[in-house]
């Protein structure tokens, strides 16, 4: 008995140490949260307008022709950028991001393509641990981005991703990330990053169009890589803020979970201890009656 007391009050240790780093980690994924959260919230409406702004661009004929960032071409090869996270204990936020990629590879791009036809470029490492391993064709020359995260090392990447696709490397090239919706909440998707995608002309819909100073050839060479640039960044934010948002979410049920454990362990531990004592006095009583006896 006094053993099964023992074991108890070790796993009650380990129970609430467990919980002090949980709540540790809650806390820092919290304060992370805020200052990714304003960093995406003050970006998303800037970062949609200008691709608004330049799907309406690509959409009109005449600007379409003088774009090769906006040319479609037969797919053959296809570029999947995949932003996960670094660290892990963040619930399934990884595991369902690996799953949208693979998911994409294996519904879009299997036939008539195979593996070799799919590069997958990863920001983020956890991503890039999980598909190195199941022979997809991985890069991981930007897959550091987060431990340094600036708009510079994205722009890195996005100048990479254009380069290759003018030199016809890549076909297509599409970002597969999570979109930072609330603290509980994550949308996984798919987003087309080249070609340019163009806006559906729907029935009765006006095709407007914008006036230029200076030309136009001109304006549209400066601000599409500018464009593209901001959108993969907004991609990377609102995957870092879901991250934390993921982190404090899962961290907060582990708290909860291990609340749950120590009272039930407490519980067990006090039946035990009652049960040692019971068994202590009937033996004294047992001993005494004996005696008198």
């Amino acid at each position: 008995m006094a053993g099964q007391l023992k074991e108890v009050r070790n796993r009650i240790k380990s129970v609430q140490s467990t919980q002090q780093i949980t709540k540790a980690m809650k806390m820092v994924s919290a304060a992370k949260l805020r200052r990714a959260q304003d960093a995406i919230v003050q970006m998303r409406p800037y970062a949609q307008k200008l691709q608004d702004m330049l799907s309406n661009i690509v959409s009109n004929s005449e600007a379409g022709a003088e774009m090769a960032l906006a040319a479609e071409r037969p797919v053959e090869k296809v570029l999947l950028i995949v932003i996960s996270s670094d660290r892990g204990l963040a619930g399934a936020f990884n595991a369902n991001v690996i799953k949208l990629a693979k998911a994409t590879i294996a519904e879009k791009y299997a036939v008539p393509f195979s593996k070799g036809n799919v590069t997958i470029w990863n920001i983020g490492k956890k991503a890039y641990e999980n598909l190195s391993k199941g022979a997809y064709k991985t890069d991981a020359r930007f897959k550091d981005i987060f431990l340094q995260l600036s708009f510079e090392k994205v722009q890195e990447a996005a100048a990479a991703a254009m380069t290759s696709f003018l030199n016809k490397e890549f076909d297509v090239v599409e970002i597969v990330y999570s979109q930072f919706k609330n603290a509980a909440t994550q949308r996984f998707v798919v987003e087309r990053y080249l070609p340019i995608p163009r806006v559906e002309k729907k029935e009765g819909m006006v095709q407007s169009d914008f006036i230029y100073d200076p030309d136009k050839s001109v304006l549209v060479a400066e601000l599409m890589p500018k464009i593209l640039n901001t959108q993969l960044f907004k991609a990377v934010l609102d995957s870092n803020a879901s991250e934390h948002g993921a982190r404090m979410t899962a961290m907060d049920k582990a708290s909860e979970n291990a609340n749950e454990m120590l009272r039930s362990l407490k519980i067990s531990y006090n039946r035990a201890r009652q049960a040692t004592i019971t068994t202590e006095l009937t033996e004294i009583v047992s001993g005494a009656a004996a005696l008198q006896g």
